[in-house]
């Protein structure tokens, strides 16, 4: 099988699946060098640095590089073909000596290239998946893809509340649920609350030094937030890329500004900014009436539960949080919180239409 110097695979990759990932493997194996260039539109609602990071992520040893395109693509017009082209070669300016796609215009770009045309699985018969199949169902298609792509196309659900809520309970009987429905949802995965391990890691220290120590005993500073906030967006993150098409959160790096108020008082901006960096969907906010206060060794303040169900309810109004309330007994809460995901599922992924294309 003949080999090349230098290879090129080009594609918007909106988003990666592993037709494309059989795509860039085979070419790397043909060639001694491979670039990958990623072609985004700015009307495109995935930005191109992410498309070409997760690009760069699975295929470590590739060159990938990116580009934006915003001439929509024509087949039959050799004036749009002209202005591609000068994206393309501004992008990839070194002689390339074999172009690799699985589209039929693959051998006018090898020829505007002045390389060879090498056609891989234009039938998609090894991966049957396509970018617009994966943007019309990422479910349906969850399996083709990698974990970047998992971990920014997962809806994650955060339950909140103030302590002795249910939180926890809540959180893990949701991620059962889920698993029971089979399938790709048999993947779906539970976060623990960082601030809890974190807190008993602080006791634990403290004991060291002081075995009688209790939990009134420990103290917090400002910056012990922005810590535990950081760690708890990482544990979110690792289990996005392995999960199902939803992940359930027992508190979050959002949360964890509340918390600071409580223990300490006031904001912590580093807290608010970390905060910020992971995109949720849909918070649950565990009421404190009905449900009683149980001191498991790590818990105190049960006369603040109606101040923090306030400050809760109140932050995420004022930061526009989508957010359900849950009250009543745990089945009612169950039945409420289910609908609540059931129902942020059922409104899709919103991916902008990509630029138009004539064949």
């Amino acid at each position: 099988m003949k080999r090349f110097r230098h290879g090129l695979v080009l594609g918007k990759f909106y988003p990666p699946h592993a037709g494309h990932h059989h795509l860039v493997r085979t070419a790397q194996d043909r060639c001694e060098r491979l670039t990958v260039l990623v072609c985004a539109a700015s009307v495109e609602s995935v930005p191109l640095a992410d498309r070409v990071a997760w690009m760069r992520e699975v295929h470590p040893d590739v060159t990938v590089v990116g580009a934006v395109d915003d001439t929509r693509m024509d087949l039959h017009d050799p004036a749009i073909w002209d202005a591609h082209m000068a994206v393309f070669e501004g992008a990839v300016p070194e002689k390339v000596d074999a172009v690799f796609t699985s589209e039929p215009y693959g051998d006018e770009l090898a020829r505007r290239f002045g390389a060879e045309s090498v056609c891989v699985d234009p039938d998609r018969t090894v991966f049957p998946v396509s970018g617009t199949a994966v943007r019309k169902d990422p479910v349906g298609c969850w399996d083709f893809l990698e974990p970047p792509v998992r971990a920014a196309l997962t809806r994650r659900i955060v339950v909140l509340g103030a302590e002795s809520t249910g939180t926890t309970t809540m959180a893990r009987a949701l991620a059962d649920h889920y698993r029971r429905r089979g399938g790709v949802w048999a993947q779906t995965r539970y976060v623990a609350e960082y601030g809890r391990e974190f807190s008993e890691q602080k006791l634990a220290a403290l004991r060291t030094r002081w075995p009688r120590a209790q939990w009134e005993d420990v103290a917090f500073t400002t910056d012990d937030f922005p810590l535990i906030a950081a760690a708890q967006n990482a544990k979110e993150e690792a289990a996005a890329r392995t999960g199902s098409p939803v992940l359930f959160c027992d508190t979050d790096s959002f949360a964890t500004t509340v918390w600071h108020e409580r223990y300490i008082g006031g904001r912590n901006p580093r807290v608010e900014e970390t905060a910020d960096r992971v995109a949720h969907h849909l918070w649950l906010l565990t009421d404190h009436e009905g449900v009683a206060f149980e001191d498991d060794g790590l818990r105190d303040g049960e006369e603040l539960r109606p101040w923090m169900t306030d400050r809760f309810r109140a932050e995420l109004a004022r930061t526009g949080r989508r957010f359900v309330e849950l009250t009543g007994p745990h089945r009612q809460r169950l039945d409420t919180a289910v609908d609540a995901v059931d129902a942020l599922l059922a409104a899709g992924w919103d991916f902008a239409a990509p630029l138009p294309e004539r064949r």
